[in-house]
């Protein structure tokens, strides 16, 4: 049986591919990071697999020895490169809202560095109520138990992960690098196209439960 939410509700929400589409930024970061250090990086081939932590990616292009100073150097970049180029993905905000007015309280729980993260999110005027960053997978089930949240929303396996192993509501988006079809065989519980169904979803949940 798929768990329930609790009330109040709390909604988790995963960053990248899920309320924003980072793609622009981290291609732009990405390129410019290879041009700092010398070293050939394919940023398109980068964004088709956004999710996991910026070392598993890195590591496919440096020596496992220089990822640790490699990742700082790209999370010194970032900012002046990566936050104007990035845009909210469609309903968005709207998804965010959408809790508030169910009485409810947001969470972000990303992969990406903590503070990169809280400057997307300001400079898109997006306003959760926590923000924790540096979590892949089963290791955001910390911040969603600890936040109390009974639904999470992701848009890749891993963030089914991460939501199963908190046992909250998986429901998932299709606009990262996973399918539908992938993220219903990771155990998702709800699949939709992408934000702009979320609040509908939302609606009929609550009064379902």
């Amino acid at each position: 049986m798929a768990p329930m939410t609790s009330l109040p509700l709390t909604v988790g929400f995963d960053l990248d591919m899920t309320l924003i589409d980072s793609r622009p930024g981290i291609r732009a970061c990405m390129r410019a990071l290879a041009e700092r250090t010398g070293t050939y990086i394919d940023a398109d081939l980068v964004v088709t697999r956004l999710g996991p932590p910026l070392a598993d990616e890195l590591v496919n292009w440096f020596p496992a020895e220089r990822v640790a100073a490699v990742s700082e150097l790209y999370r010194e970049m970032y900012p002046t490169i990566a936050i104007a180029a990035t845009p909210a993905l469609p309903g968005a905000r709207e998804a965010i809202d959408a809790v508030r007015e169910a009485g409810g309280r947001t969470v972000v729980v990303t992969a990406k560095y903590g503070p990169n993260a809280e400057l997307h999110l300001a400079h898109l005027g997006i306003e959760p109520d926590a923000v924790v960053g540096d979590l892949w997978a089963e290791q955001k089930a910390r911040a969603l138990r600890e936040h109390g949240a009974g639904v999470y929303v992701g848009d890749h396996v891993g963030d089914v992960r991460g939501a199963r192993t908190a046992g909250a509501l998986s429901v998932a988006v299709a606009t990262g690098p996973c399918d539908a079809q992938e993220l219903r065989a990771a155990g998702a519980d709800v699949v939709l196209t992408d934000l702009t169904e979320l609040p509908a979803w939302l609606a009929d949940h609550r009064a379902a439960a």
